[in-house]
This record gives structure tokens, C-alpha cells and sequence, in this order.
């Protein structure tokens, strides 16, 4: 027991511990974690946004969208050209032509309908006659129309 004159020595709480954190630190380092969590994402997303994606450009050539043999007449079928849908179509007189896929009213992917000798947009029931030029329905512009080249059994198609 000590006497009343004695004092117990207490270590001093501000001096931190050899190899230790002193709490003000720790918590200036949390804040700060927290604050740049947080402005990162607020910012991120605007400056993703402001700046544009670096698109890679795909050379303009041409691709094998299929085998005549395997085209009946009356018929389409959907490729990808330069990444993007297209479609090739044998009209019901052989002839084979190839669009652009995508509706001009509001970018969804159209096909063919050989009961109506149509390219059909489903979206908004938009109708192309077989020289992409539009029939009926909302579309505002007609499809664009690809060079086709039938070499051997390869239906060749490229960019007009």
C-alpha cells in the first residue's frame, strides 16, 4: 500500500508507444481515406463522362457473311460487320443484298420476314422494302445498303 505522500506514475497518455500509431494520426488518416473515397466517387463518373472512350477503328474491308448455297431465295440472315449487325437477303428473284441491321428510328436490330418480302424492324413494326427504302411505320430514314460479291459459294460483303 502506498502511503498518502506517494504517487503512482502513470504513463503519459500522449506519448505514444514505440511502433504504434498515435490515435490523432490514425484518425487524420481515416478521414482523409474516407474524404478521398468519396470524391472519387462524385468525380469518376463526371470525368468518365466529359471524356470520350478511345474507340478502335476497324478497317473497312470486306467479310464472308455466308454461303450462297446455304441462302435460300426468300431469305436473310444476320452477320457482323465491323462489329456491328448487318444483314444479307436473297430476294425471291435470287438477287442477294446486304443492309445495315439497324432500324434508322431507334437503333434496334431488324430482319427479314418472308411472308411479307420485308426487312422488319419488331421495336416499332418499321417496314423496308428490299432496297433498304422504308415502306411504313416510323422510321425516318431508309437502311444503308452494302456491296455484295458472290465469289464461288462466299457471299462476300463490304462497305459501299
Amino acid at each position: 500500500m502506498l502511503a498518502p505522500w506517494e504517487v503512482k506514475r502513470v504513463p503519459d497518455a500522449g506519448v505514444p508507444h514505440p511502433g504504434r500509431i498515435p490515435r490523432r494520426r490514425f484518425l487524420d488518416y481515416l478521414t482523409g481515406t474516407a474524404f478521398a473515397t468519396l470524391a472519387g466517387s462524385i468525380f469518376y463518373p463526371i470525368a468518365s463522362f466529359l471524356v470520350p472512350p478511345k474507340v478502335k477503328e476497324v478497317a473497312q474491308g470486306s467479310v464472308i457473311a455466308g454461303k450462297a448455297s446455304a441462302l435460300a431465295p426468300n431469305s436473310g440472315k444476320i452477320f457482323a460487320l465491323a462489329g456491328k449487325p448487318a444483314i444479307v437477303v436473297r430476294t425471291p428473284d435470287g438477287e442477294v443484298r446486304a443492309f445495315t441491321a439497324i432500324c434508322t428510328h431507334l437503333a434496334c436490330t431488324v430482319q427479314y420476314r418472308a411472308d411479307l418480302e420485308h426487312i422488319w424492324c419488331a421495336c416499332h413494326n418499321g417496314h423496308y422494302d428490299l432496297h433498304g427504302q422504308v415502306v411504313s411505320g416510323p422510321p425516318p430514314r431508309p437502311l444503308e445498303e452494302y456491296t455484295v460479291a458472290v465469289k464461288g459459294d462466299d457471299v462476300v460483303v463490304s462497305r459501299s
